[in-house]
């Protein structure tokens, strides 16, 4: 009979890091990140902590690991275009992050820690890399590419985080039938407000109720790009 160390070699050969991090994204995508244990990925994936551990590493390596796969694959959708206009590669890189939370909800909070507790990572220099190197091309100066730069990245990851699903929220809202609900019970209340009182909240009321998330999104990288050119 084999011996464990030589079963635990053939499944680190079979295995990959690359299997286990879509086996991984899977479950985030499923559960949130409370369904990502090594428990659960082991039993998806017919394989033992160990050799999760030999290619990946603990859960956070994994958690990382998922972020950067997505974030990864989200930008390469929209890559860099010779001659672009640089307004059009920040919001083909603004979009590409928005659409992957809006399809992978865990990855807001994920992305947000990347970029504060990893700005030496890859995913963190990726999107300041590709956002960044377009600061020049609008005229700002040299000496605010950095403020430029972390505007529109913080406009990102804020925008982003409030639309995508908040883990542990209960309130059921992620359908677009819970959605409408939602706002409707919204801008019902907020009808109800003295407009006297309020005349902001009701002059908006059927706006909130009718938005679009994405164009609202890109209403705001219209307005920092805007704000950018008054930096030349």
């Amino acid at each position: 009979m084999p011996t464990r160390a030589r079963r635990t070699q053939r499944r680190n050969q079979v295995l990959s890091r690359g299997r286990i991090i879509e086996a991984a994204v899977e479950l985030l995508d499923a559960g949130g990140e409370g369904a990502l244990t090594v428990r659960a990925l082991s039993e998806r994936l017919s394989t033992g902590a160990g050799a999760i551990a030999y290619h990946v590493g603990k859960r956070d390596d994994l958690l990382d690991a998922a972020t950067e796969d997505v974030v990864t694959a989200a930008l390469a959708t929209r890559p860099a275009r010779a001659g672009a206009a640089p307004t059009d590669e920040i919001r083909a890189v603004a979009l590409a992050l928005f659409d992957a939370i809006a399809e992978h909800p865990w990855l807001a909070t994920r992305l947000t820690l990347q970029v504060i507790r990893y700005p030496m990572g890859p995913v963190t220099v990726g999107i300041f890399e590709r956002i960044g190197r377009q600061a020049g091309a609008l005229g700002v100066p040299r000496a605010r590419w950095f403020d430029a730069a972390s505007t529109i990245v913080h406009y990102i990851l804020g925008a982003v985080s409030q639309n995508a699903r908040i883990e542990g929220d209960t309130s059921g809202i992620g359908t677009d039938a819970d959605r409408e609900e939602f706002f409707g019970a919204t801008s019902a209340a907020w009808q109800e407000l003295d407009p006297e009182e309020y005349p902001f909240m009701h002059a908006i009321v059927g706006q909130m109720r009718e938005h679009d998330d994405r164009e609202q999104f890109l209403t705001g990288i219209t307005v920092i790009l805007d704000g950018l050119t008054h930096l030349r």
